[in-house]
């Protein structure tokens, strides 16, 4: 009851002076039965239309009369219906593939265009068509590099999956695949993503105006959607890449009811290492699997599952592991004409493992962060200029810090598990989007986040928290299970507004209040299989983020070319740090070093883009300043972020020579980052050790690099079932030598003798990659 009354805080009161009746319905692709995302539908002739939501559902309540409807999509040929509403209808849509062949296809009547005309902005929708055909490594399309590709998003540096969105650390973003998140999204430690593009549907990047029913992350969310499988007949595909391979099969269970899908994707070092007699080893793989069915009109059910796993052994003394699995029920019910809803009771588990096989020093260590939740979401779809989403969200989470064993009896270690945290996260949503005129949107809305810290638990008190080298423990205190340690409530605001100036240009403005409640226990900027997580808890309090943002956005020439300029301010509170040249691994007393202050970035980011026509593609450019200020670290001075790329240039083009070739190139360009260096050295006995005066005081040289393409697909009869591609790569075509890190040594000679008495040390740049050709051969039936 509580949530609704809620929810009437938001709906204002509407007048029917006209009797009105709702048209509704699911829009798919006619080619496989799945649901399109975000087709528009247009009222030919008048200011009113909506979009499908996630699901590929519409509903349009207007006036009684006869209208035209407009159905349009990007790729896709768009669609008119003649509907006389006279009652409440439904009216499921299929579109069909544009053409394949050079010329364009001309699309009539008219356009709603959603860069100038949709409230939301600092969105990005991955066009994962175009992530195919862009230039890969060693072969495999990755949707996370062409996201590090989009303005306000900067990279880590090579061979990495990590990105920073607007001032944010690589935690602070929500990684979703199916509405499950994903902890770590890298395999090979980054140079590939865990999101085999065959089975993805779409992806949508949040960087600011974040809808409220997205909660627990600072900076961003990337909302992964996979396919459902193909309800009307049996397809297959795959691909054979330098490093990889992988296959994908799906079709009907009960043909335009209930379908499958199922794929997976494994590397294939290892097998070449054993092939040269080398005794490490190397590989990861994923599997997808998804069944959906429909029962009737008005409920539809998805069952959704992923695993993925990364092992490195060297030389059968060191190794480790880690590796992501979700899985995800959805129920989707339309409750009437207007009001649709889905429940989703969603898995979620991280685990991550190092072993060490020495007689004297082996150990195990093993550590994991599991998640379980439920949504329950809702679309109200009042009129055309009034919409409402609310929901209810409740998630548990345990974390696992790590638990130590000996991998011998003769070994140093001892059996040793740190204590399971547990915390229960719930939230409650609304928002509102109204338009007051043809002219104005406005979207507002609200969330409540109610965390708790519960028991188990043991709370080891201090003399001084903050003391990480005379540490004094006064007191203890004990908590049953279920029994709360701590709780955090915070009110998360949300608004857009849209003021269109004409038909082609407009302007946007947003805010948004995020909470972070899961805390990264990282130093490094790079993804590394041994982080750990922590929950809000005695000693540290939620993370909140305060972001504001203005946009002009501009199309031209019948929109095909789109243009938008957006600058942002964000300040965060309780930003996570730690005390310099802290102790993070199996550190017992790790709440001393946590250390928390405040964080504040401001940039401005461009854009311009070309959707349609034998040249694609995009450019952007952002300009960027990250601060931090947290007391005890960096001698309590003001430092910039280890992210902090002032200078960021993203290109990404593709030319359709023919119906068999597109050729493609992207270039990047990111200014120096910074990296915290060794200010000198000290001789302590025989050991010379290193001191350090100020947190990223150094620069890593900037990171530029241009990679090419070419995709070809052979003349094939139309009757015939198989096709094949193959896509030709060139990585870093002029052999770069971008920066991995940075270590310092004892100065040596070219012979790696020791100059002088040992105490000049010398900085060694590691780089990973130079020119590297790939070939992939990819097939469908």
């Amino acid at each position: 009851m509580r949530i609704f009354l809620f929810i009437l805080l938001f709906s204002p009161i509407v007048s029917w002076a006209q009797q009105k009746f709702t048209i509704n319905g699911y829009v798919k692709d006619a080619a496989n039965g799945e649901e399109l995302i975000g087709v528009t539908v247009l009222v030919q002739g008048q200011s009113m239309g909506t979009t499908t939501n996630v699901y590929g559902f519409y509903s349009l309540t207007i006036p009684e009369s006869s209208y035209i409807l407009q159905f349009s999509y990007v790729g896709f040929e768009t669609q008119t219906l003649p509907v006389s509403l006279d009652k409440n209808v439904t009216h499921n849509i299929e579109l069909v593939n544009e053409s394949t062949q050079m010329e364009e296809l001309v699309v009539s009547g008219e356009r709603i265009d959603a860069n100038v005309t949709d409230p939301q902005m600092s969105k990005r929708t991955i066009d994962v068509g175009q992530v195919r055909k862009l230039p890969t490594f060693m072969g495999e399309a990755d949707i996370i590099k062409t996201i590090q590709m989009q303005p306000g998003v900067v990279m880590a540096g090579e061979g990495s999956s990590s990105f920073f969105v607007r001032g944010g650390s690589g935690d602070q973003n929500l990684i979703l695949i199916d509405e499950a998140p994903i902890y770590d999204p890298s395999h090979l430690f980054g140079l590939f993503s865990v999101f085999n593009a065959d089975v993805l549907k779409g992806a949508e990047l949040y960087k600011g105006g974040i809808p409220a029913r997205y909660g627990g992350r600072l900076s961003s969310i990337l909302d992964v959607r996979t396919k459902d499988g193909n309800n009307k007949e049996i397809q297959g595909s795959g691909g054979i890449g330098t490093l990889a391979s992988r296959f994908m099969l799906e079709g009907p269970i009960r043909k335009e009811k209930s379908s499958f899908l199922i794929s997976g994707r494994r590397s294939y070092i290892d097998a070449f290492l054993k092939l040269a007699n080398n005794d490490n080893s190397v590989f990861f793989y994923d599997i997808n699997a998804k069944v959906s069915w429909k029962y009737g009109n008005k409920n539809r059910f998805y069952t959704a599952f992923y695993s993925g796993r990364d092992r490195f052994d060297i030389d059968n003394n060191f190794g480790f592991e880690w590796g992501n699995a979700t899985g995800t029920f959805r129920w989707n019910h339309l409750y009437n004409d207007k009001l649709f809803s889905n429940l989703s009771i969603i898995g979620s588990n991280f685990d991550y493992k190092l072993q060490i096989n020495d007689p004297v020093q082996g150990f195990d260590w093993t550590s994991n962060l599991q998640q379980a939740s439920i949504h329950y979401d809702f679309n109200y779809y009042i009129s055309p200029k009034h919409e409402m989403n609310f929901g209810y969200q409740l998630s548990g989470r345990r974390f696992s810090p790590g638990t130590i064993t000996p991998t011998s009896s003769t070994s140093a270690f001892q059996s040793l598990a740190q204590e399971k945290m547990y915390a229960i996260d719930q939230g409650v949503y609304a928002d509102y989007t109204q338009k007051p005129n043809d002219r104005i949107s406005i979207t507002y809305g609200l969330r409540l986040s109610i965390f708790q810290n519960i028991g188990k638990a043991d709370v080891i008190l201090y003399q001084d928290p903050r003391d990480n080298v005379n540490i004094t423990r006064i007191d203890t205190l004990s908590y049953e299970p279920w029994e709360t340690v701590v709780s955090y409530i915070n009110l998360e605001p949300r608004f857009l507004f849209l003021y269109q100036l004409n038909s082609f240009s407009s302007l946007k403005a947003s805010y948004n209040r995020m909470v972070q409640n899961t805390h990264l226990i990282s130093s490094g900027t790079l993804p590394l299989p041994f982080n750990t997580w922590s929950p809000s808890n005695y000693y540290l309090k939620p993370q909140v983020a305060d972001q504001y943002a203005i946009g002009y956005f501009r199309n031209f020439k019948d929109n095909r070319y789109e243009f938008s300029t957006e600058a942002f301010y964000k300040d965060i509170d309780n930003i996570t740090d730690f005390a310099d040249n802290a102790q993070l691994f199996f550190n017992t007393d790790l709440a001393t070093e946590y250390r928390q202050g405040t964080s504040y970035a401001y940039g401005i980011e461009f854009l311009a883009e070309k959707k349609r026509g034998q040249l694609t593609g995009f450019l952007s450019y952002t300009w960027s300043k990250v601060i931090r200020d947290i007391p005890g670290v960096n001698q309590d001075l003001e430092f910039v972020a280890n992210y902090d790329r002032r200078n960021v240039v993203n290109l990404a083009l593709l030319y359709e020579l023919n119906p068999q070739w597109t050729f493609g190139t992207t270039f990047n360009y990111s200014s120096p980052r910074p990296i915290t260096m060794p200010s000198g050295s000290y001789q302590y006995n025989t050991y010379n050790v290193d001191y350090i005066t100020e947190r990223n005081g150094y620069s890593l040289p900037a990171y530029h690099r241009l990679d090419l393409s070419a995709t070809l697909d052979p003349k094939q009869k139309r009757e015939r079932k198989w096709k094949s591609q193959w896509v030709f790569s060139i990585y870093n075509v002029y052999s770069r030598k971008n920066p991995f890190t940075i270590y310092t040594r004892t100065k040596q000679d070219k012979d790696g003798n020791i100059i002088g008495d040992g105490t000049e040390k010398e900085a060694r740049l590691i780089y990973l990659f130079p020119i590297l050709p790939s070939v992939t051969y990819n097939f469908k039936f």
